[in-house]
């Protein structure tokens, strides 16, 4: 019990560390550049992770893992670069609308990964998700329209879905190299895609900021993507995917509250039906989720004999079930003594 409650621990300061980057990111924006911003954050993580790493390697504490080859290189590149794209519009989005939209919208990278799955990687998508999906979308469109009665878009959630859209595509990469070592993982996004950042705010003529802030954006990039991560690998251990992701999923409405808190938003009353929306779609996927991990559909195959007086028959047949619980391959032996049939008995051997 007290291992599940550290783990419950680790996986709501998971999606606390994350809420709170972007009402902090929107604070920072006035002392650092966009571009700029986006490189610390992520070579908070890196560089943080890298720390950790070898602290934990120095204690002997550090457990061994796949790392990564050649033949994950084009995944790796490719979630590097996207990586760089995708905070960058993010900061762009956060700078040009209030964060309460920003925290909202990044629900939508759901939408973006779910179909980026199907189209490309030929997933499958259940009714319960397209639902969520359709629901997340709708309530997308609602914020990013400026809500003054014109038709006209508002720019900053604009580049908030375009960093979603990136992060599906990345999220897609990751999976396909998500065996390997999940430090070495964060550690090579950080580094990588944050200096990769910093060439692009360099060029652009965007300055380093003051120490203060420059030390506040890493160790923003530290807790909000690197922690929050290590966390959300930590408590996947012990709680289970769905679990944790349950959890984690309260990120976004954790990160209205805080740019009401720290920022004072009060946002329109499109939010609010947004809002809504956006819940009932993460109750949806949640469940979706736990459908998914606790049942399965298979066929088997199955012998019966049966001993009706002096009449003995066996017969064979196939047939489609669902179980809603999970089962190793095995086979058993039982019997069954019917009160109105006299000594019926089988044996059932299962094939799963």
């Amino acid at each position: 019990m007290k291992v599940k409650n550290t783990a419950t621990v680790f996986a709501i300061l998971a999606a606390v560390f994350y809420a709170i980057n972007i009402p902090l990111s929107k604070l920072l924006l006035g002392h650092i550049g966009t571009t700029m911003m986006a490189a610390l954050l992520y070579l908070g993580a890196g560089l943080g992770l890298m720390i950790c790493s070898f602290v934990k390697k120095l204690s002997g504490k550090i457990q061994k893992a796949e790392r990564l080859t050649k033949k994950e290189l084009p995944y790796t590149i490719a979630m590097v670069a996207l990586d760089v794209i995708a905070p960058i519009l993010l900061m762009l989005g956060i700078a040009r609308t209030n964060s309460a939209n920003v925290s909202l919208l990044n629900n939508f990278e759901i939408v973006a990964t779910s179909v980026i799955a199907l189209v490309i990687f030929k997933e499958a998508v259940s009714r319960r998700l397209w639902l969520a999906i359709f629901l997340v979308t709708i309530a997308s469109a609602t914020l990013s329209f400026e809500g003054n009665g014109a038709f006209v878009f508002n720019q900053g959630s604009l580049f908030v879905l375009g960093a979603c859209i990136c992060w599906g595509f990345e999220n897609n990469c990751t999976k396909m190299i998500s065996n390997k070592s999940s430090v070495e993982i964060v550690i090579i996004k950080g580094c990588f895609s944050g200096m990769g950042s910093l060439i692009i705010a360099l060029m652009l003529g965007e300055s380093i900021p003051e120490f203060q802030w420059l030390s506040a954006a890493l160790i923003l990039g530290f807790f909000a993507y690197g922690l929050s991560i290590n966390f959300y690998i930590l408590a996947q251990k012990d709680l289970g995917a769905v679990k944790t992701s349950a959890y984690y999923s309260i990120a976004p409405f954790l990160g209205v509250a805080f740019s009401m808190l720290l920022l004072g938003e009060r946002p329109s009353i499109q939010f609010y039906g947004a809002m809504l929306l956006m819940i009932v779609s993460t109750i949806i996927m949640v469940k979706d989720s736990i459908a998914l991990q606790h049942t399965h559909e298979h066929e088997h195959t199955h012998t019966h004999e049966h001993s009706h007086g002096a009449l003995v028959h066996t017969h064979e047949h196939v047939h489609r079930h669902t179980h809603l619980h999970v089962h190793e391959e095995d086979s058993e032996l039982h019997e069954h003594i019917h009160d109105d049939l006299p000594d019926h008995r089988h044996v059932h051997g299962e094939i799963c």
